[in-house]
């Protein structure tokens, strides 16, 4: 949670799709929000000194009768904080459940878009009616956060494992910057990262940052586990199971490490439930870690960030803006944009045309105005022709998406001459591709991911 003096919003999720948006559109507005389900217990909230609550609800067509009857009763709870309250997206069924008790309510419900008059209707709620001032600062956050580590940890050894993605990144550096030496890094390699990434991964914090710094390059080992699977799931187990065998036998080797430090943003929580709500999705911790390894505690430095926070601290912090920008990675790696089976070979390629596919991306300007982008190779082969001769190869599916929570997602309008750039390059350069699709399926029907 962050300093005392910070002023909170709480915002109580109906229903809605949109609960994560409304809360990043708080904080960039530099006011801290804080998403609760509707059936968390209001009464214990009170305790939490919230200053102004936002409540949004799903549509009226999307609420089902039940849902209706429970938000019903939950209104008086809700009055009875005593607290400004802006209401979005709300059905008339239950803004009339207590009509002898006023409700504010602007714009008539809006739909949040993110239109401008949209977003001075969230100015004027804050500023103007819950009169918040606006004390939500990423450098106090990041002083909060040093302190605070500081005092928690003493002179004890920590270890983080690092996936060489941003949030695990982040962390790291963050915690780093408070403890200094105390903390080891491990950075597992399972062979399957993108082209490249070990190597920037390893000079970043072991030459610029001056860590404590252990890579395990265990390419072998997981390939191994991985011959001859083709069940996407099954890959990820094996791929999941052997990143925590291999964490624990590097950590045993560090003695006295008291503290674990795991890369939690607040969506992860979130999408878990947050212990009292439904669960959307399960989280989980770096590399899958299990929870019986024996750590006197857990730090978590992000677990109050968006990833737009994140990267924001990133910047802060002095991490390389590539690595800040770096595109959401699985951790599973390419193991799961490789489908069928997995083999050396087979990541090789994919490093390769993935890698000209980013760097062309970058190259027009697209690289931030897209959430995620990269290629996958497929296990379908094709006739095609190339220097006069008859070739046999893989399909190469590039996939980009825009999201604002990567819940829901569409696809990318990437400009065709563009695409046709990337292919020429991919194909002539990459041995071992003769075909390249583009996949324009939304999230839903399709993941983001193929596997």
């Amino acid at each position: 949670m962050p300093g005392i003096n910070y002023q909170k919003v709480l915002i109580i999720d109906c229903g809605s799709p949109h609960a994560q948006l409304i809360a990043r559109r708080v904080r960039d507005l530099n006011v801290y929000s804080e998403v609760k389900p509707y059936t968390a217990d209001l009464e214990n909230l009170k305790k939490d000194n919230y200053q102004a609550l936002i409540l949004i609800g799903s549509s009226a067509e999307e609420e089902s009768a039940q849902e209706i009857a429970k938000i019903k009763q939950i209104i008086p709870l809700i009055l009875d904080l005593n607290l400004p309250i802006l209401t979005i997206s709300l059905s008339e069924q239950i803004l009339k459940a207590n009509p002898e008790q006023k409700i504010l309510s602007f714009a008539e419900q809006p739909k949040f878009k993110q239109t401008a008059a949209e977003k001075d209707l969230l100015k004027k709620f804050l500023f103007e009616i819950a009169e918040l001032k606006a004390d939500w600062l990423i450098e106090d956050f990041i002083d909060n956060k040093i302190a605070e580590i500081k005092a928690m940890v003493g002179q004890s050894k920590v270890i983080v494992g690092l996936s060489g993605g941003v949030d695990s990144s982040v962390a790291a550096v963050l915690v780093h910057r408070a403890i200094g030496k105390q903390l080891n890094c491990i950075f597992v390699d399972h062979g399957l990262m993108r082209k490249d990434e070990g190597d920037s991964v390893e000079q970043i914090f072991l030459n610029q940052f001056d860590m404590n710094f252990i890579r395990v390059n265990a390419e072998a080992r997981f390939l191994g586990k991985l011959a001859g699977i083709t069940d996407a799931e099954q890959k990820r187990k094996i791929i999941g199971e052997e990143f925590i065998r291999v964490f624990e036998e590097e950590s045993q080797k560090i003695d006295n490490s008291d503290y674990l430090v795991q890369g939690t943003i607040y969506p992860d929580i979130i999408e878990s439930g947050a212990g009292d709500g439904k669960l959307i999705k399960s989280h989980h911790n770096v590399g899958g870690l299990p929870e019986d390894i024996d750590f006197k505690g857990i730090i978590e430095p992000l677990a109050d960030l968006f990833k737009d926070e994140v990267r924001q601290v990133g910047l802060a912090l002095g991490i390389p803006a590539d690595l800040v920008w770096r595109q959401p990675f699985p951790g599973p790696g390419l193991g799961i944009r490789i489908i069928g089976e997995i083999t050396k070979a087979k990541a090789d390629l994919l490093r390769d045309a993935d890698a000209i596919y980013r760097a062309e991306i970058a190259k027009a300007g697209m690289d931030q105005e897209l959430s995620q982008y990269f290629a996958v190779l497929t296990n379908l082969r094709s006739v095609g022709v190339k220097d006069d001769a008859r070739t046999y190869d893989y399909t190469l599916a590039l996939r980009a998406v825009k999201t604002v929570d990567f819940m829901t997602a569409v696809a990318a309008e990437i400009p065709f001459d563009l695409l046709n750039k990337i292919t020429d390059r991919i194909i002539s350069e990459v041995d071992g591709i003769n075909r390249i699709v583009y996949d324009i399926t939304g999230k839903p029907s399709a993941t983001i991911e193929w596997e």
